[in-house]
């Protein structure tokens, strides 16, 4: 590339950082296409089985090797960063929010990044005639950190999330590739050292080595991912997570001062907060529709949050969770009633054990049958 290509190409790139900007994000970062560095260790990740029934991770290695593989002439890639920490608001109340990821309580960021993106490629469209261009929001076969990394919008931290100077990791990526030649951002460098918190923080040893994440082991993927029953020596290793996790990012010194944002897309929003485990368990499609329009919970369905909240209630271990798990015994839905049922043996008492014997003596399905027996042993002494 000449000294006049060169000059084009910075000036280019800093035209596109200010119309991201302009387009509503936070930090903008530019990165030069081509094979990843990290693409062995993606490899090596698929063939131990670290993303556990993510299935859909194996599909087109080629492009998350290259994104070049994207689209034919595919250069650059304008990464973008959104923060979504809602330091203003505080913690939410109550004993279902503060155990949702603080990204899932409010908007699916899905929609509120796309929309952005894809005003962001129009405009370079239609300022460079002839252009491609191909947005992507967590939903591509594009290895996004890494591409962010080298953007310059962080590092790769210890617990494989993105980690920036100043604004922590609570921050949200996209990016949108293009066909243009841009002038690349220099990485930021690392910013663990000998630190390893979020390795100890994590309950499950769902981070066993450091910048390794096993999803087998991971609440995040039990609590999103998984559909069906949860394995029964996994559930007690959940806490009471309902939907996600922080706690690595929690125990990160980096996010001890985590950069405040005005971006009110993703707080949680008044009426959502009025739910709580036992509404969450009990609640209705119809409500469960209304409830979570536009929310990112949704990946994990009502039946998977209606699971999560049994589990959660379980492990909380109070009785007054007791009365709707028992109502949950006599729910149409096979894994809810086996779920209800382990949660009522983990937190004993006269009340679920009765409420156990009674549903066991009634109970159809062979399995659900198996798990209200395995819940009654835990009372014999």
């Amino acid at each position: 590339m000449g000294g006049e290509d060169l000059v084009n190409a910075a000036e280019t790139a800093e035209r596109l950082r200010n119309w991201a900007l302009e387009a509503g994000f936070d930090r903008v970062g530019v990165a030069r296409l081509g094979p990843v560095p990290r693409g062995g260790a993606l490899l090596k990740w698929l063939e131990r089985g670290d993303h556990a029934g993510m299935s859909y991770l194996e599909s087109r290695v080629e492009v998350r090797l290259d994104p070049r593989s994207a689209f034919e002439g595919a250069r650059s890639a304008v990464c973008v960063a959104l923060q979504y920490h809602p330091v203003a608001k505080g913690a939410p109340a109550g004993d279902l929010w503060p155990r949702v990821a603080r990204y899932a309580r409010g908007r699916d960021y899905h929609n509120v990044m796309t929309k952005r993106l894809r005003r962001l490629a129009r405009r370079v469209r239609e300022a460079f005639p002839g252009c491609r261009t191909k947005p992507y929001v967590d939903t591509g076969p594009v290895l996004e950190r890494d591409l962010a990394a080298r953007a310059g919008l962080g590092a790769v931290g210890k617990n494989t999330l993105l980690l920036h100077p100043e604004a922590g990791s609570y921050f949200l990526l996209g990016e949108l590739l293009t066909s243009l030649d841009l002038a690349p951002d220099a990485p930021v460098a690392d910013l663990c050292g000998s630190c390893s918190r979020c390795l100890e923080a994590c309950p499950t040893g769902a981070l066993p080595a450091p910048y390794r994440l096993d999803s087998r082991r991971c609440i995040s993927y039990w609590t999103i991912e998984h559909r069906g029953p949860i394995p029964r020596p996994m559930r007690a290793e959940l806490g009471d997570w309902v939907f996600g996790c922080d706690l690595c990012q929690e125990a990160c010194p980096v996010n001890e001062a985590p950069a405040a944002t005005a971006e009110t897309s993703f707080e949680l929003p008044a009426e959502r907060s009025r739910l709580d485990l036992a509404a969450l368990l009990a609640i209705a499609e119809e409500d469960y529709q209304e409830a979570f329009r536009g929310s990112p919970m949704k990946r994990s369905r009502r039946d998977g949050l209606r699971r999560n909240a049994a589990v959660a209630m379980g492990n909380r271990g109070e009785d007054r969770y007791v009365a709707p798990l028992a109502a949950a015994l006599a729910d149409g839905d096979p894994v809810i009633r086996s779920h209800a049922a382990w949660a009522l043996a983990r937190i004993g008492g006269a009340e679920a054990r009765r409420a156990l014997r009674e549903a066991r003596a009634g109970e159809g399905d062979p399995a659900v049958g198996e798990e209200l027996e395995r819940a009654l042993e835990a009372f014999d002494p």
